[in-house]
């Protein structure tokens, strides 16, 4: 059985130096060597260590993936020789400056739709960032590399909980009983209230609830029996168009598969709805009995 073959996929920085051999420009070396070692100068000292050999390398090898995912972003062709064209007539500080601000943009997105006071903080959001610096460019110069691919993945992964969280965020400050306002969020939570009570129609938007609400929720629900597709078309209506895809969305999902829904019209004993309201609404539900 013949092995596999594998494609050789080097850094877009390595692959457009390989070319500076036929290249005619003068100094064209010297120039880019130069810039490229200012670049690891300072990214050595502000993320690796630039009194040891070891943070020396890594900010060579940092260098290598910051420029390279500039590069990816900033030709319109895929092409080593463009690349180069780049590099001799912008400097590779452009490049890497590109590629920076993609991490940075990365950073700044969730990670995923819960959200804490932390995640405003400086501190961590600098580590955040260095965090993925180092996951995405640090790279051998002479392997393989599939970074851009990877921050393309990211980002797809973190422009959805971005679109999650704007959504939550939405339906929190036009919570029928008052804008809530605190700082850590459970998006998921918040959409799943919001979509659960919305069945009861009359238009209310509930992004956080107590025991007590929701008892008389479903009493409500189980005396009226109301359509809960016209609830769910009336939360529609009323919430923006940018966040219809994924209200739609999570209306489907519960529509076929949320057993708080599927159990209130039944004889299900109302603690044992509030324990399953807790599964989806996790930390946005109150449970205190007031």
């Amino acid at each position: 059985m013949l092995p596999a073959l594998v494609r050789e996929n080097l850094p877009r920085l390595t692959r457009a130096i390989k070319l500076l051999p036929g290249d005619d420009r003068p100094d064209a070396a010297v120039m880019l060597a130069d810039e490229l070692a200012g670049i690891t100068a300072m990214v050595a000292e502000k993320f690796t260590n630039h009194r040891t050999s070891e943070g020396i390398q890594k900010a060579v090898n940092l260098t290598v993936g910051g420029v390279s995912l500039g590069l990816e972003q900033l030709l319109s062709v895929d092409s080593d020789a463009a690349a180069l064209d780049f590099l001799v007539e912008n400097g590779a500080e452009a490049a890497f400056q590109a590629g920076f601000r993609q991490l940075k943009d990365l950073a700044a997105m969730p990670e995923d739709t819960l959200v804490g006071e932390y995640d405003q903080d400086p501190v961590y959001a600098q580590r955040r960032l260095r965090d993925i610096f180092f996951d995405l460019c640090l790279t051998d110069p002479n392997a393989n590399w599939d970074g851009p691919a990877r921050y393309q993945e990211q980002f797809r992964q973190r422009q959805e909980a971005q679109a999650v969280v704007r959504f939550a965020s939405w339906l929190r400050r036009h919570n029928s009983g008052g804008a809530i306002k605190d700082t850590d969020l459970n998006a998921e939570g918040v959409i799943a209230l919001a979509i659960i009570f919305a069945v009861e129609g009359g238009g209310r938007i509930v992004a956080r609830t107590g025991q007590k609400d929701f008892e008389r929720f479903v009493k409500a629900v189980r005396a009226n029996k109301p359509d809960f597709e016209a609830g769910w078309a009336a939360l529609v209506a009323a919430v923006p168009a940018q966040h219809h895809p994924v209200l739609l969305n999570r209306i489907d999902v519960y529509r076929k598969g949320c057993t708080v829904l599927q159990h209130i019209p039944g004889r299900t004993a109302m603690k044992t709805l509030f324990a399953e309201l807790e599964n989806y609404a996790g930390s946005e539900l109150d449970p205190d009995y007031d």
